[in-house]
């Protein structure tokens, strides 16, 4: 069942003797912690809703679909908002382990439900476990950037020796009517590492081509390889006719790290500076290929890569142009050295910023507005164009204002 309202699924719950699960039971039932194996047999990026189970998506205690396929309502609500979570097929994989809450009135076709039965009331406990969750936020308007003085001293984690690059061509795969897809490395800049990334040239265009680096969203941190990218946020920027680099970053995919993911840990800071190494470095590479316009480089960042952009943007000047899609400043703290407040002052080239109206997991007043707002960028170069949509807007309105956007500032394609 889908395109079910919160009141509807709630009603038909009570009407079957069983009840929503509260955000608790649903994490437990989920077992997010095998988000890898889940997700490579849901149903994420598609049409439409598959049938129970068609897909294998199983977890340990025997539940289908619990990622993907259809988002499942819960009984807990945030200020007007009630809790749906899993994702759903037409959202990106990270969907399954983000929290999200929406109105309980909304019956979008990616909108259902499970139900549950409670074997064990423990009174005081149930009741407990059905309250409000209300989310974090910071107040941007008593927090202030760090001084040009101090930033020159954080400046510094992220310098790093212009060693040899030693690129390398690893594959090379020319099968897409669109793009060769070529599977580059080169030396990080740090320890003995070398960093994997992947090249979309697109076909039937002209070099020098302009080019697009990308930074994925969290589900990037969440996968444990790069076999079969997620591509369908960039796609469309190749068959424009400019080429993309996606790098693995440290702690993606086949890089994956264990490290504290608290944002004010140490451990979190280094890991951060070394993904905006890697970040570097790419820039880097793509200076030593000939068939690279090195004065038109953009970049395009969804939703984690979004909001960790200005971490880069404000250090990488040889980056033109950015687009934003679903970022903002972030909710909880970071270590003062990566935290992105420090940052985006410091960013200045233009840059789109793409937004849901209704985003739980970067709200539009306490993240959205507040980055935009802050960005160095000049007022005539600064765009944001908010929809009514949760975290990630419609496909076709994400591709029109994006290639506007590049049009605008790297110049058409020949």
């Amino acid at each position: 069942m889908s395109g079910v309202s919160w009141f509807e699924a709630a009603a038909y719950a009570e009407f079957a003797g069983k009840s929503l699960p509260t955000v608790y039971h649903w994490y437990k039932a989920a077992d997010v912690r095998i988000y890898s194996d889940s997700v490579k047999f849901s149903n994420f990026g598609s049409s439409g809703p598959v049938r129970v189970g068609s897909l294998r998506g199983i977890n340990p205690f025997g539940t289908y679909d619990m990622a993907g396929n259809v988002k499942e309502w819960c009984r807990n609500h945030s200020g007007e908002r009630r809790y749906i979570l899993g994702g759903g097929f037409n959202e990106a994989t990270y969907m399954f382990v983000d929290e999200d809450a929406q109105s309980p009135w909304d019956r979008l076709p990616a909108y259902g439900f499970r139900l549950m039965k409670n074997l064990d009331q423990v009174g005081a406990n149930a009741e407990a476990l059905q309250r409000p969750i209300q989310q974090l936020t910071r107040d941007y308007n008593k927090e202030k950037p760090v001084s040009d003085q101090i930033f020159e001293i954080y400046k510094r984690f992220y310098a790093y020796d212009n060693s040899k690059l030693d690129p390398k061509l690893e594959a090379s795969d020319a099968s897409s009517e669109y793009w060769t897809k070529e599977k580059i490395s080169f030396n990080a800049a740090y320890g003995n590492e070398r960093v994997p990334a992947f090249v979309f040239v697109p076909k039937n265009f002209k070099p020098p081509y302009q080019v697009v680096v990308y930074y994925p969203h969290s589900g990037a941190e969440n996968a444990r390889s790069s076999e079969n990218l997620d591509i369908r946020y960039i796609d469309f920027i190749v068959r424009s006719g400019r080429a993309v680099l996606f790098p693995i970053y440290k702690g993606t995919y086949e890089r994956h790290v264990e490290v504290d993911d608290s944002e004010e840990s140490s451990g979190w800071r280094d890991l951060t500076i070394q993904r905006s190494k890697d970040f570097f470095r790419s820039v880097d590479y793509l200076e030593s290929r000939k068939d690279i316009d090195h004065d038109k480089i953009g970049f395009f960042g969804i939703s984690w890569g979004a909001s960790t952009a200005p971490r880069v943007l404000a250090l990488e000047k040889r980056i033109k142009v950015g687009v934003l899609v679903g970022g903002g400043l972030p909710v909880e703290r970071q270590a003062p050295e990566a935290d992105t407040i420090n940052f985006a002052p410091r960013v200045t080239i233009p840059i789109l910023m793409i937004n849901g109206k209704y985003d739980f997991d970067t709200p539009l007043n306490s993240c959205q507005i507040p980055l935009f707002r802050s960005l160095g960028t000049p007022a005539k170069d600064k765009r944001t164009a908010v929809f009514d949509a949760g975290h990630i807007v419609p496909r076709n309105e994400m591709i029109k204002e994006t290639l506007d956007w590049l049009d605008r500032y790297l110049g058409p394609v020949r």
